[in-house]
Order: C-alpha cells, then structure tokens, then sequence
C-alpha cells in the first residue's frame, strides 16, 4: 500500500465532528440542552471503545485494512441517520426519570444507539494509527485538520439547511469518505467507489416522514400543538435555534407573564414564537392603535416607566418585539433594540409585516442584531432605562432544565456594564420568574449588590426596588438614590395592581407579602439579608446556590446544593422534585458513567495485551497509560475553558464556537505535521512543546482580561482575525504532544498505538464533563491551571 487515505481520513473526522455539533442542536430541538450534552459525552466512548477493538483485533483488522476502513465510514453514514431516529422513538421522558423504572432504560437504549456512529468511525480513523504508525504526526494533522474544518463546515450548513438535511449531508460524508479510501489506496475493485459514491446518494432519497423530528411531548411547542385547530404557520433554523410561530385559530393565544389580576384589559392576538420548542414569547397584533396595548401597563415589568419620563432605552433580548411595544405605549423618546437572532426579527418584520406593525419600524426604533454585552461594550451611548426582556419559558426555569446553561447577562460584570451606560438617574431593570422557594431573584438581587460594592457605591441600599407580581417578579437598580417621589409612586403602581413590593429603601416588614401572599415573606428576608453585615452566612445558610455569577463562572441557573438533594427526593410525592435543577446531578451520573467506561476500555486490552506477550513490555504501560491520559484530559480542558473566554470578546456564542474549535483544531493539526522537526529526542521534544503550552497559557490568563476591553469595539472581521491570531501559537504547540508521545511509542512497541489513542480519546470524554463541573464551582481559569498541571504531569510521565 503506498500511502494511507489521508483525505478520506480528513472527511471521515469532519463527518464525524459534525455529527457531534449537530446533535447537540437534534437533541436541544427534541429533548433539553443539558441531555443532549450528556449523550454526547457518552457517545463519544464510541472513540475509546474503538481503541480497544483496534488493540484487541490489530493483526487482523490491519491485514484487511481498505475493506475495515471503508467499512467503518459506510457504517457510520448509514448508522448517523438510523441511530438518530431510532433514538427519537425511545420514548424517554427526562422529567420521569426518578419515578418511572423504564425511563433509565430508555435512556440507556439511547445512549447505545448514539454510540454505534461514532465506534464505527472512530475504528477506522484508529485503524489508521495502527496500520502506518510511522506516520502519525501525518496522520494525526489530516485528523484534526478535518475536524477543524468539519466544525465550521456544520455550523455554516445549519444557516443554508435544516437540521434534518445537515444530517442528510453528514451521511452522504460519511460513505463518500468511503468511497475516497478505496480510491486513495488504489484498491484492485475499481467498480466499488462507483457504487460507493452511488451509496453517498442513499440519505438524500429517505422520505421527510422518517426523518421528522419528534420533540418531546412535555415541551411548549408539542404541549400548543394539542389544542384545537393550532399548527405551525412558520419555521426557520439557524445554528442559534429552530424558530417556530405557532396560530391557534379557535382558541387564541393569551401571552402576559406577570399580568395584574386586576387588569382590565385583555391582550389583542398573539402568535407563539418558540425557540428550539420551548421559550415561549408573544408575537402581538398591532395596528397602530395605542389602546389595544393597554396589557403592557398592567405587567411587574413596566414599573420603571411609572417612575421615568419619555426615557431613552434599550431593550436587552427584544425578541418578538413585545418589550419594545411596552416602551412606545408608556411613551419612550427613544429605543434600541438588541435580538441575537436576525431570523426573529425577520419573521417579524417581513413573513408576519401585516400582523405585527412592524414594530422595529416605528418612529424612534433602532434594532440592531448582536449579542447584549458585545453592543453595550461597543457602544457609547447611555441610556434613561435599560430593560433586560424575560428570555425563557417558566416550565424549563421552573423544572430546573436551565440549570447547565451559561449565561453572561447576569453576571456582576454584566451588572456592572449596564451601570456604566445609564444617564445619572437612570435605571437598570430586569423582570425574571417567579420560582419557589425562591432562586432567581435572590441571586439577582445579590449580583445587583455585588456590581455595585465593586463600582465603589457607597450604600447599595439605597439604590435598589424589588417587586413581586403572582408569576414574575422586577428588580429596578438606580443610577443614583431613589427620592421620596419615587418611593410614592412605586407604592401607587403596585397598591393599583396588587403586587407586592419586596424592597425598596426604608421598607418595613409590615409592606410586604401583602396580596400574592406566601406562608412567610422570603423575598424581604432575602433582600433584608444580603444587604445586612450578614450577606456571608445567609449565603451559606440558603438551602440553593444564590451566590452571584460571575464572567468566570457564568452558570447563573445553577442553584444546586448537595445538603439539600435528601429533602427534596423526601418531597417528592409532594412535588418537590421540580426544585432539583436537573443538570447538574445529570453532568456528575455522566462523570461516573464516562469514568468506568473509560477505566474498562483501558484496562481491558491492557490484559489482554500483557498476556499475549509473553516478554517484558519495552515501555512502561503505566507511564503511558498516564502520559496520553494527561494529555486528552489537559487538551480538552484548555479548549473548553478558552472557549468561554472568548465568547465575550467576539460578543456571538456562535461565533466564539465556530472561530475557537476549528481555530484549535486547524493549528493544532499544523503543530502535530512540524512535531517530528523539533529538536532533540522524544521527551525533550515532548517537554520543549509542554514548556511552550504553560508559558502560553499563563500569559493568555493574565493578559486576556486587559486586551480584550480594548479591543472589544473593533468589527466583527478584526475581532475574528485577533481571535485566530492569538489561538494560533497555543493551539500549535497543543498539537505536538500527542503524536510526539504516539511515535516515540510506535518505535518502541507498535502494538500499543491503537491502545494509547483510544487512552486520549477516553480522557477526551471525561474531559469534557469533568471542566464543566470544575468551571461551576472554581471557575474557567481554575480549568486553565488544573489543565497545565495534567500538562505537567504528562512532560513528567512521558515514557
């Protein structure tokens, strides 16, 4: 054989890397974020289990090296479709999973069936290593190489396709990868890759019907498709979601979280917009009359405009457009509009023009697409009221399936940012759900503290006014004190439409709790709390986690508490189960699951191995075993944690994933192609690159948070080149240790390639859960530095 099939190669791990990313957005669409998180870890054992067949079968799957490889990637074309709907109709329910004995099952049977697509892929990719293992750093640069591309590849095809058909293209890669090994290797049926790439074809011919996706039927979207009449009248996708307008002509929409129950007037038409089939939002008829959004007085969230006069403001999240609507009937001289998702905007703006009144037209409006923090750091404007829109549904905040999400719009920094762009006298409000016992607004209140004792403001107290509606609750933090005046009239706003005010300066206990009345007034005593000389110990008292979130540990829904999981799972007959925030026990059963499978897929073929050979090993098993284990678990830990890191400096979640992972994948795959030119023998070069890594690393963490604020007002385009540059150094000496360590491994004992890369990949796995649970509690750069350790720790196991 002349070369081995390294574009087929290159293929086959884009395939196979955009089969991951597109999963994550499949199972986001049909079940919840955090779940399919999880089944992507456990899938991608798929990887470790093929170093095992690989180490276990070598001789033979070696000597049929063309057939296996083509094999595998016609497997995994065909089993990336299959496995995926089959995966649909196991009928798993995650909110049952405590109670119900066959949802672990099902579970399980997803999991298996999530598994095959990746062992297939992953067995040829391995074999590769074990049939030309004196090409490794070749091999392993078109590897990564590919899964560079095959990342950015998904991404831009989730903007021109449906997630159904991207998963049409994954297929059709995956068997054209075939078919381009036989070709590469100038196999002697030259009529196969005829047929193979005929076979490419098969996925685009499989009817839509079995292709659908089926959401669960406890999200929003299955949960408004079962009354009467209603259907989706629109959809679009995009890699930031699957937009969905729902009508329901018979029984109509009324969509008005915190509305009074005295309110008098009742919401004109509606459409429901979903996003991924939950996060429900009001897409309002408007003609133009004023008295027909009467509602948008009468909700927690319009109490600032009570208190200010045609204000200048911006609109966090605006969404279908109602936040904007509330601002233009309370009068507002000016309003920005900030949305993420271009594609809302045009729903409607252009498919619903008629229906809407194009709100984002209206005199006064401004909408600009982007992310909150990138528009407010690249802005100069300041503003009389800056409204943050409610941006979830209340089922998934309330069931605790948010609790894995990072978001950076609640951090104190974010706080912070906000402060810094009210006018004196301005005012910062955020409305959230109401949940019990409360979360949320404890956690925000505590932010609004933390933000404002770091901006040097000498009384927080007197600066802050919480009230609290039947459903959702407001908390107002002034640029400045608020005066008597004001006090006056947020007591009138709340007496005329029963909400209660929680707080606001000089507040007595008698004030509050009076009309959505709760057996004992714990949002005053949280309020009284973290503003009294004993904020330290409520904290650590409070049965949840309300610290403040910080852009370092940017995980503001997790509320989870280990103290308090044996009250809850007490409570369950009474309904306490929904106060687990489900994610985070989740990620840790993942941990354990991935660990023992990784501990089996190691330890097996390592006996296996040892009895065959009756001579004593040439290189040390453990030094190995520990040396590529350090190093996947070390990779994936700094790619993780930069990741988040620059999210905030290109202001686009999307963007920060795409630019980052392939910008990893793309410079590593050059570092591991110039590996074998560094001078010296195998450990010096192995420990030159670590050396390279740490030096890197520590700068990054102590540079990063001074360049990124002055670089942050750049274009998009200057910020992705900057973004890239800097990558470029870390992500290239992060590429050398593994293929350096797997051909000094190959020259001594070329049996144990296969079983070393299927170490890296089983650290890759564990890896990738295990930074999450570290970020949560430690914080992204404690993620850095434990990662140059294990980076430390491999120079020093290096065999």
């Amino acid at each position: 054989m002349p070369r081995p099939p390294l574009f087929a190669l290159a293929l086959l791990s884009a395939a196979a890397l955009g089969y991951e990313i597109l999963l994550m957005r499949l199972l986001s669409i049909i079940l919840w974020h955090h779940f399919a998180y999880m089944m992507i870890s456990v899938a991608l054992l798929g990887y470790g289990a093929a170093g095992a067949l690989v180490a276990l079968a070598r001789r033979a799957l070696v000597r049929h090296f063309v057939p296996v490889f083509a094999g595998g990637a016609l497997l995994f074309g065909l089993s990336a479709l299959a496995c995926f709907e089959l995966a649909q109709r196991v009928g798993f329910n995650p909110l049952e999973i405590l109670w119900e004995p066959a949802q672990p099952l099902r579970l399980l049977a997803i999991y298996l069936l999530l598994f095959v697509p990746f062992l297939c892929a992953a067995t040829s990719v391995c074999l590769s290593f074990a049939r030309f293992p004196q090409q490794v750093p070749r091999l392993y640069s078109f590897d990564i190489l590919g899964a560079g591309l095959g990342c950015l590849g998904i991404i831009a095809a989730l903007f021109l396709l449906d997630p159904v058909d991207a998963l049409r293209l994954v297929g059709m890669a995956g068997m054209a990868a075939a078919a381009l090994a036989c070709m590469e290797c100038r196999w002697h049926r030259p009529w196969l890759p005829v047929l193979l790439l005929a076979a490419a074809a098969v996925p685009a011919a499989v009817p839509d019907s079995w292709m659908a996706l089926r959401p669960s039927e406890y999200k929003e979207l299955s949960q408004l498709l079962r009354i009467g009449d209603a259907r989706v009248v629109a959809q679009r996708s995009s890699p930031l979601g699957l937009v969905t307008v729902v009508e329901s002509p018979s029984i109509p929409l009324r969509h008005a979280p915190g509305l009074s129950l005295n309110a008098t007037a009742e919401p004109p038409p509606q459409l429901a917009v979903l996003t991924d089939g939950d996060g429900l939002s009001a897409l309002n008829h408007y003609d133009g009359r004023r008295e027909a959004l009467a509602y948008l007085g009468d909700l927690t969230s319009a109490l600032p405009y009570h208190l200010l006069r045609a204000p200048r403001v911006l609109v966090l999240g605006s969404g279908a457009g109602a936040d904007v609507l509330q601002a233009l009937y309370h009068g507002a001289s000016e309003v920005d509009a900030v949305e993420l998702n271009a594609q809302v905007i045009g729903l409607v703006q252009d498919r619903f023009s008629a229906f809407s009144g194009k709100p984002y037209s209206a005199a006064g409006v401004q909408v600009h697409v982007g992310e909150a923090r990138g528009f407010l750091a690249a802005s100069p404007q300041r503003y009389d009221l800056i409204q943050v829109a409610l941006l979830d549904s209340f089922s998934t905040s309330s069931a605790g399936l948010y609790a894995l999400s990072e978001s950076y719009l609640y951090t104190v920094e974010a706080f912070g940012e906000y402060l810094r762009h009210l006018r004196p006298g301005g005012m910062l409000a955020i409305t959230r759900w109401v949940s019990l016992p409360p979360r949320d607004i404890p956690r925000l209140f505590a932010t609004a503290v933390a933000a404002m004792a770091r901006a040097g403001v000498p009384d927080p107290a007197r600066r802050l006014v919480l009230v609290r509606g039947w459903k959702t609750a407001t908390l107002v933090v002034k640029h400045g004190d608020f005066q008597p005046a004001e006090i006056g009239a947020l007591r009138d706003f709340c007496r005329a439409r029963s909400f209660d005010v929680e707080y606001h300066p000089g507040i007595r206990a008698g004030e509050a709790n009076r009309y959505n009345v709760l057996d004992r007034p714990d949002f005053f005593t949280a309020a009284q709390a973290l503003l009294g000389p004993d904020r330290e110990g409520f904290l650590s008292r409070y049965k949840f986690d309300v610290r403040p979130a910080t852009d370092d540990r940017p995980y503001f829904f997790h509320f989870f508490k280990w103290r308090t999981l044996p009250e809850l799972i007490a409570l369950k007959a009474q309904g306490g189960l929904p106060l687990l925030d489900w994610g985070y026990p989740v990620l840790v059963a993942t941990l354990l699951q991935a660990t023992a499978a990784a501990l089996l897929l190691i330890g097996i073929p390592l006996l296996v191995l040892r009895r065959r050979s009756a001579a004593a090993p040439a290189v040390s098993p453990w030094r190995t075993g520990l040396y590529f284990a350090a190093v996947g678990l070390g990779f994936m830990f700094v790619e993780i944690a930069f990741i988040q890191k620059f999210i905030l400096f290109l202001s686009h979640p999307l963007y920060a994933v795409a630019v980052v992972l392939c910008a990893f994948l793309c410079f590593a795959g050059l570092g591991s192609r110039y590996a074998p030119r560094v001078p010296g023998r195998s450990r010096r070069q192995v420990a030159l690159a670590i050396g390279g890594v740490c030096a890197v690393a520590l700068l990054y963490l102590a540079a990063l948070p001074v360049v990124f604020p002055l670089l942050i007002a750049w274009p998009d385009p200057a910020r992705v080149a900057i973004a890239v540059a800097l990558i470029a150094p870390l992500a290239f000496l992060m590429g050398m240790p593994f293929p350096l360590g797997l051909s000094g491994l190959a020259a001594r004992d070329d049996t144990l390639v296969p079983w070393a890369w299927g170490i890296n990949a089983c650290a890759s796995v564990v890896a990738a859960v295990l930074a999450t649970l570290l970020a949560i509690h430690a914080g992204f750069t404690v993620v850095v530095l434990v990662a140059l350790l294990l980076y430390a720790g491999a120079a020093l196991a290096c065999p």
